[in-house]
């Protein structure tokens, strides 16, 4: 069974290598900001397009019920957690009111060619604020919380749950689609491994091999649906994901 020993530690090193200049721009603390403001945006872009092409089938599937969610007024409050360029704004119902939060608020060109494109949507606001803390928003005053490959680079995946959890109302729902860690008897677990720490410091924090289903399992919902799927990217070790929703 393949594991974290000595290969995983030599081709880690080797990897490392291939990548030096990123972890000497680190070093030097130029990457973070670069990443930030102009490769992260860039690159999300372009993988986003080929990932999207991948998930679509999942996300219409994930979304069909969101509808059934509206508040007692008719309205649907939505909040997205990790907005990015707004890939998802395309499953979001005519008339759905959406708030937008993300730490980086460098997609500003991709969000708003999002916007434009989705204009059955009322966009209340953005804000640039972490999962971990939403205190910009009321609690329990969203229908609705999105969030899609966000969860892997969070800090803390149990403080996002909980300010997810918070600002729901009761009956509110939250929506996931997120890759995952591969089984660890794996051939895909060990490349994970492998992949770690240059894919975290490339990607703005991205962990390969975090087992989100078990924090969703832990977090407070009165229901929870999740489902295992593939999602084969090319030479990207990010094939395992869950797809799913909490109701509060």
């Amino acid at each position: 069974m393949p594991g974290a020993g000595a290969g995983v530690l030599l081709l880690r090193a080797c990897l490392a290598l291939l990548a030096w200049p990123v972890y000497l721009l680190s070093f030097l603390g130029m990457w973070e900001p670069f990443c930030r403001k102009v490769f992260f945006p860039f690159i999300l872009e372009k993988i986003g397009a080929a990932h999207e092409k991948k998930a679509k089938k999942y996300k219409q599937e994930l979304f069909r019920n969101l509808p059934d969610f509206r508040g007692p007024s008719g309205e649907l409050r939505l909040l997205e957690i990790g907005t990015g360029g707004g890939t998802n704004f395309q499953f979001y119902p005519a008339g759905c009111k959406v708030t937008c939060t993300d730490i980086n608020p460098h997609f500003q060109e991709s969000l708003t060619k999002s916007m434009k494109k989705n204009q059955h949507l009322h966009y209340e606001q953005f804000l640039v604020a972490a999962g971990e803390d939403l205190r910009q928003v009321p609690s329990g005053s969203v229908d609705a919380v999105v969030c899609t490959l966000v969860l892997c680079s969070v800090h803390s995946v149990s403080s996002t749950l909980r300010e997810a959890l918070r600002v729901l109302r009761p009956g509110g729902v939250f929506y996931f689609l997120e890759h995952v860690a591969a089984e660890h008897s794996s051939w895909r677990y060990f490349w994970q491994q492998v992949y770690y720490p240059t894919w975290k410091l490339v990607f703005a924090g991205c962990c390969l091999t975090r087992e989100l289903w078990k924090n969703l399992e832990e977090a407070k919902f009165s229901e929870l649906k999740i489902q295992h799927i593939s999602l084969a990217m090319p030479w990207m070790p990010i094939e395992p994901h869950i797809v799913g929703y909490g109701v509060k």
